[in-house]
C-alpha cells in the first residue's frame, strides 16, 4: 500500500491522538472498548471482539442501545466482504388501519418492531467466531452485576431522556433507581440485565426468540396494548446481504443495501465525484456548499423511494447508476443553495469497529433509536429495553416504506467500509440518526479529497442538513465560510451542542497494523495492542 495517503497533522482545536496497533477496537464508551480488547487478547477474532463490545455497550451505554436493539454489520473475513442485516420486521398485526391517521408513534409498545441485535450477535459468531459464545458476554455480565461508574456523556443523555420516558411501562423500575437518573461517576448496577445476558449466552440466543425471554416480552406487550406476539419473534431471521458500493476517486465506499440509509452516503459521494472538491480548501464555503447540496439530493431520493428491500419501486442499481448520479449532479448550482426534490430513476445509536492481526475487520452498529433509550418500554425483570424502529415507517399510500405486516422499516443506522483495488482500507461509522450518511460523506471527502488523516477528519467541524435550506453547523468553521454559505441562500444555524453532529469511530489499515480513532464528541476510546 505504501505511505499513508494523508497528512499526519491535527489541525483542529480538540485533537485526540490516533492509536496505532496490530489489533484495535474503537467505540463510544471506554469500558466496552476494553471488553472487546480483552477478547482479542484471549485469542478471539475481530468479530468476537466486535460482538463482545456490542454486548457490553448495552450495559454501559444504555442511553443509545440495548438488548432490544437492531444491528447491522459489514465484515471483512480476510478474503471478502459480508453484510449482515439484523434488523427486525413489524408485528403481523400492523397495518395502516391499525394506526390510522396518527401513524406509528415514537414511544411505547406500538413503536416496537422485532428486535434483531441478539440474532446478529449469534449469526456473526456462528460464521466468524473463534471463542465460545459465552465468553463474549463475560465483561458485560460483570459490569451489569457488580456495577460500573457512569461516564459523563452517558450520564448527561440519561438525565435528558428520563423525563420523556419515565411513564413508559417498566422504564422507571430499571433506569431510575431511587426515582432519578444516576449522575456521572455513580455506580450503576443492572442485575436483571445480567440475568438476561446469561440466559442469552447459555441458550445461544434461543431464549430471546423462543424461550422464557420471548414469553416475557409478549406477555408484557399484551398487557400494555402492544401487537408483538410469539410468532413474530419466532419467525425473525437476520439476512446476509451483499454490500452496495460506489467508486470515489479511486476508493470504493461500501454500505449495506436498504432498508438502511447507506445508499444516501453512496449517492451523495457519487454526485460529489463530478466536482473537483480536492482543489478547494477543506473548510471553505465552496467545499462545504457542494457537500451540503449533494447530501440534499441524496436524501430527497431516499425519502421518496426507500423502505424494505422487498418493496422498492426502483432497484438500488438505478439509484446509484453513474448516468443518474451525473444528472443529479447537474442540478447543483455551485453559487446558490437550492431546495431539492426526488428524481425518477429509470429501469441515536452506538457504533464500533474492530480489526485483528490476521487482517479481519468489522464495522458494526446497533441502536434503540430516538430518543436514545428507544421506545422507553422495558420488560420487567429482564432489563430488555426495546427500540422504537417502527417510528421509521410512514403511512403514505403507495410508498415503499408504508407501515404493514412483517416489513422492515426505513432504518437510519449504517456501518461503512472502504476498499481500494479490492484491498480493505477502512471500517468506519458516524452514529446519529440522519446525521449518519452526512457524516460518512464528510469523513470520506476530508480524507480522500483533502488528505486529512482519519482523526483530523473525525475532529473537523461538521454540518448537518435538516430540511429545505436549513443547515446546522458546529462551532469551528471559519466566519467567512458561514457568511458565504448564508449569502448563497443556506439558512445556517451555529449549534453549540455537539450531540446532533454524531460521533465517529474508524480504523484505517496501514502497511503494518492499523490506525484507530474515536470521536471526542463522546466518551469513546480507541484501544489496541
Amino acid at each position: 500500500m505504501g505511505a499513508a495517503p494523508f497528512s499526519w497533522e491535527q489541525p483542529y482545536r480538540w485533537p485526540r491522538t490516533p492509536v496505532l496497533a496490530a489489533n484495535l477496537v474503537c467505540t463510544s464508551q471506554p469500558l466496552a472498548a476494553q471488553a472487546g480488547l480483552g477478547v482479542l487478547a484471549d485469542g478471539g477474532t475481530a468479530v468476537d471482539a466486535a460482538i463482545a463490545t456490542a454486548i457490553a455497550l448495552t450495559v454501559v451505554e444504555p442511553t443509545m442501545n440495548g438488548i432490544g436493539s437492531d444491528a447491522f454489520a459489514i465484515v471483512y473475513d480476510g478474503t471478502r466482504l459480508h453484510g449482515l442485516n439484523a434488523s427486525g420486521r413489524s408485528p403481523a398485526a400492523w397495518t395502516p388501519e391499525y394506526f390510522g391517521a396518527a401513524g406509528v408513534p415514537a414511544l411505547g409498545w406500538n413503536a416496537v418492531t422485532v428486535p434483531g441485535a441478539v440474532s446478529g450477535w449469534v449469526e456473526l459468531h456462528n460464521r466468524f467466531g473463534a471463542l465460545p459464545f459465552e465468553r463474549l458476554f463475560a465483561s458485560a455480565i460483570t459490569y451489569a452485576r457488580n456495577g460500573f461508574p457512569l461516564s459523563p456523556h452517558v450520564a448527561a443523555q440519561w438525565a435528558f431522556q428520563a423525563p420523556l420516558l419515565a411513564g413508559q411501562p417498566g422504564f422507571a423500575e430499571t433506569f431510575l433507581p431511587g426515582g432519578r437518573p444516576p449522575g456521572p461517576g455513580e455506580l450503576v448496577r443492572l442485575p436483571d440485565h445480567a440475568d438476561t445476558l446469561e440466559r442469552i449466552a447459555a441458550s445461544g440466543g434461543a431464549a430471546f426468540y423462543h424461550g422464557e425471554l420471548a414469553a416475557r416480552m409478549t406477555a408484557h406487550a399484551a398487557a400494555h396494548g402492544g401487537a408483538l406476539r410469539a410468532a413474530d419473534l419466532a419467525d425473525h431471521r437476520p439476512d446476509w446481504v451483499d454490500p452496495i458500493a460506489v467508486d470515489y476517486r479511486g476508493y470504493t465506499v461500501h454500505e449495506l443495501p436498504p432498508n438502511g440509509q447507506g445508499i444516501v452516503a453512496l449517492a451523495a459521494l457519487g454526485i460529489l465525484s463530478h466536482f473537483d472538491v480536492a482543489a478547494l480548501p477543506a473548510d471553505s464555503a465552496d467545499a462545504t456548499h457542494l457537500r451540503i447540496e449533494a447530501v440534499k439530493l441524496a436524501f430527497a431520493d431516499a425519502y421518496a423511494h426507500l423502505g424494505d428491500a422487498d418493496q422498492l419501486a426502483h432497484p438500488v442499481e438505478r439509484l446509484l447508476a453513474a448516468d443518474y448520479l451525473r444528472d443529479r449532479a447537474g442540478l447543483i448550482d455551485p453559487a446558490r443553495a437550492r431546495p431539492m426534490s426526488a428524481g425518477t430513476p429509470s429501469g441515536n445509536t452506538v457504533y464500533l469497529t474492530a480489526a485483528d492481526g490476521a487482517g479481519r475487520m468489522v464495522s458494526l452498529i446497533q441502536s434503540n433509536y430516538l430518543p436514545g433509550f428507544g421506545s422507553g418500554v422495558v420488560v420487567p425483570g429482564t432489563g430488555i429495553a426495546l427500540h422504537s424502529r417502527g417510528a421509521g415507517f410512514v403511512t403514505t399510500a403507495g410508498h415503499p416504506n408504508r407501515v404493514g405486516p412483517r416489513k422492515r422499516p426505513f432504518h437510519t443506522i449504517i456501518p461503512g467500509f472502504v476498499s481500494k483495488d479490492g484491498v480493505p482500507v477502512a471500517s468506519f461509522g458516524v452514529m446519529g440518526g440522519d446525521m449518519q450518511p452526512q457524516g460518512h460523506v464528510q469523513l470520506v471527502s476530508r480524507i480522500v479529497d483533502h488528505r486529512q488523516n482519519p482523526q483530523a477528519g473525525c475532529d473537523a467541524p461538521r454540518f448537518r442538513w435538516c430540511r429545505g435550506l436549513d443547515v446546522e453547523v458546529e462551532n469551528g468553521l471559519p466566519a467567512q465560510t458561514l457568511d458565504e454559505l448564508r449569502r448563497r441562500g443556506h439558512r445556517v444555524t451555529v449549534v453549540d451542542d455537539r450531540e446532533p453532529f454524531g460521533a465517529c469511530q474508524a480504523i484505517w489499515r496501514l502497511d503494518d497494523g492499523y490506525l484507530g480513532v474515536s470521536d471526542p464528541r463522546r466518551d469513546g476510546q480507541a484501544v489496541g495492542f
